[in-house]
Parts: structure tokens; sequence; C-alpha cells
């Protein structure tokens, strides 16, 4: 499967980055050269083998060349190419490297109206990536609005075989879990329980505190009788968290009124977790609306759930987070 192949080739073009690059001082140091170097590797072996599958598909991500073009991008350019070289298998020039970027980042607004497009964050996470904790590489396929393939690769997250698994999700054919590092055609089919008690729920949220109100999380988990540890971690792994039953209830409660979430940041996920049986939803319960444009603009914030409880867990966060419409209106 070409998604497949393509979170996997660039989960390896992040961890090569990652042994080279990153080291205890480099979040300290707050280095973000590590990470832009990934993000464009990434990014460029990701649209290299969709380009190769799909030539007429619009990818809709998080980046483009703009800043990799000026003069003084020059050294990190370089190590751009010399990475996505190594990932695609053959020679490739920066200016290659340069318009497989902008593929996925020159398309803006309009091609996510399109009837079909590819949405990317070639790496969801960055702090967990500088902290070598919990980042992802999440690609997902869009139809008519729907979200209708997830590939969701986490390159730290254990699995019973070792480190580093590929989550894949099909629209209506289930979520399997693989390992990252092995070309297991099958994998193993995930099932989130039709029911859980919440007083053995754990929540899964953010990290970092700008990205979630933790605070109100708090609320809500004692208002549910949530009595275990959160687990908190960067990125999409939240999703694939839940999806496996690390966790019951991920949390992205809005920490600004206005702020939109965006949609690479949530398609892959949401149907990894969707299709393992569970339910994704904004706070005030609604589906997540991929018809927009690049952010989910008719929906605040993210609950999702094993499924059984998700009512009750909805309930809970507008009591916490009120009805209040903060919502942009209607274009």
């Amino acid at each position: 499967m070409t998604a497949l192949v393509a979170v996997r080739s660039a989960a390896g073009v992040c961890r090569a980055v990652q042994t080279r690059l990153v080291d205890a001082s480099t979040f300290q140091k707050l280095d973000k050269s590590p990470v832009t170097v990934a993000d464009f590797a990434s990014q460029a072996v990701v649209c290299a083998t969709l380009a190769g599958a799909f030539p007429d598909d619009p990818v809709v991500g998080e980046e483009d060349a703009t800043d990799l073009r000026g003069t003084g991008a020059t050294e990190i350019r370089a190590t751009v190419t010399s990475h996505v070289r190594a990932a695609l298998g053959h020679d490739v020039t920066e200016s290659d490297v340069l318009d497989l970027i902008d593929r996925g980042g020159s398309g803006g607004y309009e091609h996510a109206r399109t009837r079909r497009f590819w949405t990317l964050d070639p790496i969801d996470g960055t702090k967990g990536f500088l902290r070598r904790e919990q980042y992802a590489v999440a690609l997902a396929l869009v139809v008519d609005g729907a979200v209708v393939l997830g590939a969701l690769a986490c390159p730290n997250l254990p699995h019973a075989g070792g480190v580093g698994l590929v989550m894949i999700a099909r629209k209506g054919l289930g979520t399997q879990e693989l390992p990252l590092d092995t070309p297991d055609p099958t994998g193993r089919r995930l099932y989130t329980p039709a029911r859980v008690a919440l007083s053995a729920a754990r929540l899964c949220e953010s990290v970092e505190s700008n990205h979630s109100d933790q605070d109100q999380s708090v609320v809500i988990a004692r208002a549910l009788g949530l009595t275990r540890e959160p687990l908190r971690m960067d990125s999409q792994a939240k999703y694939a968290a839940v999806a496996r039953g690390d966790a019951q209830v991920y949390l992205r409660l809005p920490t600004q009124a206005d702020y939109r979430e965006k949609i690479w940041d949530h398609a892959a996920g949401m149907l990894v977790v969707q299709e393992a049986g569970g339910v994704v939803t904004d706070v005030d319960g609604r589906a997540l609306d991929f018809t927009q444009g690049r952010q989910l603009e008719q929906n605040r914030g993210v609950v999702a759930t094993v499924g059984g409880i998700h009512d009750e867990v909805i309930k809970a966060v507008q009591e916490v987070v009120g009805r209040q419409r903060i919502l942009k209106p209607l274009a």
C-alpha cells in the first residue's frame, strides 16, 4: 500500500535525522534545526511516494519550501537533500527536493475543497521529536469530505516486539497495528472495548499545556470519576494510544476562543480510532468536518474515546467548557 510505504520511509528519515543531529543539549538550546531538516525531508519523501502512484492527487501539508529557497539556507538545504536521497535510494537534485516539498505545501486552501486530496503532517509533535519521545508521521486520504484512509507512523511508540509501529486504517475495513521496521503485511487488528468502566479509564492529553486546557481536563476527569494518572504525550500518538487501549479518553480542549485545529493534525488519527471502534467528535459532540479547507473551521477542540463512554464524556466536557458558541459564522 502506497500510504504505508510513504509513512514508513518518512519515519526512517526522521529516525536518521534524530540519530545524527539530536543530542541532549538540542532541546535545552531551543535548537530547532534538526526538526526542520526532518520536517522537510519527511514531506519530500512522502510527496515523492504519492506522486509516483497518484500523480494527479493534491497534497495539503504543513510545510512549503519558501524558507529553504533563500540564500541563507544553503547548508540546511543540502542536508535535507542528502537525507531525501538516502531514503529514496536514488539521486535527486536540490531543485527536485524543493519541488517535492512544495507539492505538499503550496496547494493551499482550495485543494481541501477538491473531491480527493491527501493531508500530511510530516512530523507531528516537534518537541517530542527533540526530546526523543513521541512524535508521528501522519498521512490521510480525504474523498468527498470523508477521511477514507489514515496511516500513522509512531517511531518511538513501543509494542510487543520492540519500538516503533505503524497504524493503518481504511474506512469500513478496520485498523491494523504493524511493526514499523518489519514489512508485515497483516499486523494486528485493533478493537476498542464496547464499554469500559469510567473508574478504570485513563485520560490522554498533550504534554504541552498550550495545546489543550489541562486545568479544564482535571475538572472533567474528576467529574467523570477518572482516578488513573493521565497519559501525556506529544503528537497523534495519542490517537494510537486510544485505538490500542493504552488510554480510553483523549481530550484536546480549546485554549483560545478563535483557534481552529489543522486538518493534518487529526485526519489520520481520527480514522485510526474510529476504525478500531472508537468515537471522535469535537467538544460539542459534532463530527469533525474536513470540507472547510486547511482548518476544522466548524469545530472546536477534539474528544476521542473508546466508544461506549463517549456521550458521558461529552456531557462532562460540556458542563465544564460550556455551551457558548464560539465558532466563526459559516461562509
